[in-house]
């Protein structure tokens, strides 16, 4: 079984690609809504988060866990991959973030070399893009911008709301006169915003899908690693849980999903 876990309803953009590209597998989606948004939290916090999430995939019987958060990706995934996953009772098991395959789409796309990144203001400030891109390409420019209202409006079902596109406006404004030509959406929650994000920044700029990326480094991933892969259930299960109210749950989730949620349950 696969997990997927991110601290609200973002990681939805990235398990339903999953579910589009490899739906064979099972899945298992852990969603901490009840602490979200990660961005703002101290780093011990996120790192503690993460860890009870990761354990509980974990013993749920999940034998690949995806941390579609950017902010517990861009925190602490190197210490959980380093640290956690050497101890004897997660043997073979792995644990992938999302920061790298969405650095490498922009690094190859990007025209004149100029990449913006909007995230949470934990993901931004760690300059985790900024060190994978200028690994790639250092002679590649890197503009950061944080947005931390963005999260709370879309576990709000606010995506839409013209309210939200002002804001969302605001934030990209320095972007456009820094002249990128390719936008990075580094946190999950923005996709349910792709199409405001690509209408704002114009024709011009290129605003890639993350969940199609990280599906389609997902694919790649499992076909280089068959030890890993073979290991996977294919039962056609999909499960899902929350720290916070399973029924807003299904119900906001499903929205997303633009299907209906089964087997939403609170974790304990």
């Amino acid at each position: 079984m696969i997990g997927v876990f991110d601290s609200g309803f973002g990681g939805l953009t990235v398990l339903k690609e999953f579910l589009r590209v490899l739906p064979k597998y099972d899945y298992m989606y852990y969603g901490d809504n009840a602490r979200t948004p990660y961005g703002n939290r101290s780093h011990e916090a996120v790192k503690a988060f993460t860890e009870e999430a990761v354990k509980y995939l974990f013993d749920k019987g999940c034998r690949l866990i995806i941390i579609a958060c950017n902010t517990a990706s861009s925190q602490v995934l190197r210490e959980l991959q380093q640290e956690y996953l050497r101890t004897p009772d997660v043997k073979d098991r792995k644990i992938l973030g999302v920061i790298r395959p969405l650095a490498e789409q922009a690094v190859k796309i990007t025209r004149n070399g100029n990449i913006g990144v909007v995230g949470t203001r934990g993901t931004i400030e760690s300059k985790s893009y900024e060190t994978e891109i200028k690994h790639l390409n250092p002679a590649v420019h890197v503009h950061g911008r944080a947005c931390p209202l963005l999260v709370p409006l879309v576990e709000e079902g606010w995506s839409h709301k013209p309210e939200s596109r002002m804001i969302l406006k605001k934030y990209l404004i320095p972007l456009k006169s820094e002249n990128v030509d390719t936008l990075i959406l580094g946190c999950t929650h923005y996709q349910f915003m792709l199409q405001e994000f690509k209408r704002i920044m114009g024709k011009k700029v290129q605003v890639p899908n993350p969940g199609e990326i990280i599906a389609a480094s997902l694919k790649d991933y499992l076909k280089r690693h068959p030890e890993i892969e073979t290991l996977l259930t294919r039962k056609g299960g999909r499960h899902f849980l929350t720290t916070d109210d399973p029924q807003r749950f299904a119900q906001v989730g499903g929205a997303f999903m633009g299907t209906r949620l089964e087997n939403v349950k609170k974790t304990v």
